[in-house]
């Protein structure tokens, strides 16, 4: 049975905190990649670009770690240990819009290139060691 993120850890992600998303690489050492994220239910939310390093990962092994540190109290962390069950297209655009509306305060993601095609991510939260 997955781990459940606690409010106080749900409080952080919340905030327009950069996560770090730890994948697998081919080789099998860790890629890590700083990142957008956001809380859906008792899962996470990320999304890249079909073709980057974390997403070609992910398609080969669904296992991933997070991180998310408090820059005003470096003691207050989630680290999750997960496992992605979805990768899609469907809504993707939207989701990276929406993240840019938390990060950046802007209505589009401004970074979109073109012929990009947007992978929304779904982390399942595995194992969490510690959240706040």
């Amino acid at each position: 049975m997955p781990d459940v993120l606690s409010e106080k850890a749900r409080q952080l992600i919340a905030r327009p905190l950069l996560a770090t998303l730890a994948t697998v690489a081919p080789d099998g050492g860790p890629q890590v990649t700083p990142l957008w994220i956001e809380v859906d239910g008792d899962d996470l939310l990320v999304n890249t670009a079909r073709g980057r390093a974390k997403a070609r990962n992910v398609e080969r092994d669904d296992r991933v770690a997070v991180s998310v540190i408090d820059p005003d109290d470096p003691y207050n962390v989630v680290m999750v240990r997960g496992t992605v069950t979805a990768i899609t297209t469907e809504d993707a655009d939207a989701h990276i819009d929406h993240l840019a509306k938390k990060y950046l305060g802007v209505d589009e993601y401004p970074m979109r290139q073109p012929g990009e095609v947007r992978l929304k991510l779904r982390i399942r939260t595995d194992r969490i060691p510690m959240q706040g």
